[in-house]
């Protein structure tokens, strides 16, 4: 007969890979599960970077420290007694998929969408043309894009996508070193962006202004920069009919619209740096000068036509076309999964598939013990808010499953410790990476900064 799990004597053991806000949800939902249903759980908690916290470090805007504070309901989740972190061990490599198995009746996978999606069109692979998520990496001090440094001698930039991504990487293009130094942004990208030479950023969608992805906080800010204005052609806010019902219906699209029309009607104030808001065009090739430097984006002109169900409209191109001044272009036009050693994966949609949260393999069978929580098993959408129903979701379908689950060969606590160290794998806890984040703040404080982040892993392994 199987012990029982989920006891005080024998507490359910569960690792979770990834620390972002999906991964420490669904270590909170499982937390409390104690209190609603008597579960006992002993979690583990891996990540391959020695620093916590995910896109709530490494994504959110340097300037939006408002939406950063979330990582204080993390710290909470991490300060329980059967909570342990394991930064800087990285899974398929430091541990198996085997290895995990063995030392834990159920994993979940909270791996985000680590890679993005390409235009795939000619000239995109030029220098200076490259995704919005490695400018985002460079200028929020994630350790593996130190050296990116981008090429921002240029005097303009195209940021092809309308989410709130695209907002983020113009915004940081078109605001003052005055107005950066003052948030918790990579000293290296405060240097490089204190000598930039863009003076106009050009940000493309390929639909019209009511099929936006981006919400009224992130536009809204275009109006308040100290020394860029935007810019918004009054003819390409004319909208159609179905646009406009659409619109009507929607709350968020109708604000949107709002301030975009009074853009459109500003007169300009003169400011350095202009923002252009440009729709219904879609990049067909990056174009280079003779010396093989981006010159400019060819954009193919859309029309609007709608569905077959005239739920939404869609762009078609009309065969004539536009160049947009370049020397830069980044893509934000959406992001995948990347696939798990021993782990299903979904190349179509970059997802891990799933059925309710539980993994499943071909055919759609279930994999006993594996789960998925946050963009990894619902594809990048939503905001980080978003993660926290679909990860308790998720839980309760792992809870429901813990009577039928086959309980760990080596449930030891002390198993993945010992098989870490016999390996050299030089393991961050908790405990370390609140004295790194001590550190970071301490810097920060003394130059009236919310935080100095350590970027490089040794910078970090001295503060310990």
């Amino acid at each position: 007969m199987s012990e029982q799990l989920g006891t005080q004597q024998r507490p359910l053991r569960v690792a979770i890979i990834g620390a972002g806000p999906s991964g420490f949800y669904a270590a909170g939902a499982l937390q409390g599960k104690l209190k609603e249903s008597g579960l006992h759980t002993s979690i583990d908690m891996f990540d391959k970077l020695i620093a916590p916290h995910g896109l709530v470090r490494y994504g959110v805007a340097p300037d939006h420290q408002k939406i950063k504070s979330v990582s204080k309901v993390y710290d909470l989740t991490a300060n329980d007694a059967n909570f342990r972190y394991f930064g800087n061990v990285e899974f398929g490599k430091d541990l198996t998929h085997a290895e995990m198995r063995e030392m834990y009746d159920a994993i979940i996978y909270a791996v985000g969408a680590q890679s993005d999606r390409n235009l795939g069109v000619p000239g995109e692979n030029l220098p200076n043309s490259f995704s919005a998520t490695e400018f985002v990496a460079w200028y929020n001090s994630h350790p593996e894009y130190a050296n990116f440094n981008p090429d921002l001698s240029v005097s303009s930039a195209v940021v092809v996508g309308v989410g709130n991504v695209a907002m983020d990487v113009a915004r940081i293009l078109a605001k003052s070193v005055e107005e950066l130094k003052v948030s918790d942004i990579a000293d290296h990208a405060l240097a490089d962006l204190a000598n930039s030479n863009i003076k106009d950023v050009y940000i493309l969608s390929r639909r019209g202004p009511a099929q936006v992805k981006f919400t009224p906080v992130e536009i809204k800010e275009f109006g308040e920069l100290a020394v860029a204005e935007p810019v918004i052609l009054p003819q390409e806010m004319q909208i159609d009919e179905v646009s406009a019902k659409l619109a009507d219906a929607d709350g968020e699209m109708r604000r949107n619209l709002v301030t975009m029309n009074a853009f459109a009607a500003r007169h300009s104030e003169g400011k350095e740096r202009r923002v252009h808001f440009r729709f219904l065009l879609s990049p067909v090739e990056i174009l280079a000068d003779a010396d093989g430097k981006i010159s400019g984006v060819k954009c193919e002109i859309n029309k609007l036509v709608p569905n077959d169900d005239q739920s939404d409209m869609k762009a078609v191109g009309t065969g004539q076309f536009e160049t947009i001044p370049a020397g830069l272009v980044m893509r934000s036009v959406g992001y995948k999964g990347s696939p798990l050693a021993g782990v299903p994966y979904d190349k179509r949609s970059g997802t891990i598939p799933n059925k309710e949260g539980r993994v499943t393999a071909d055919g759609g069978v279930t994999v006993s013990g594996e789960y998925v929580v946050g963009w990894a098993k619902r594809g990048p959408s939503g905001v980080i808010g978003t993660n926290k129903p679909d990860s308790v979701a998720t839980v309760v379908s792992l809870v429901a499953d813990v009577g039928a689950l086959t309980p760990a060969t080596n449930p030891s606590r002390d198993a993945v410790v010992a098989l870490l160290q016999s390996r050299n794998v030089r393991f961050v806890t908790q405990a370390e990476w609140k004295k790194i984040d001590a550190a970071e703040l301490a810097a920060g404080k003394a130059q009236s900064r919310p935080r100095v982040k350590l970027v490089s892993p040794d910078d970090m392994l001295k503060v310990l």
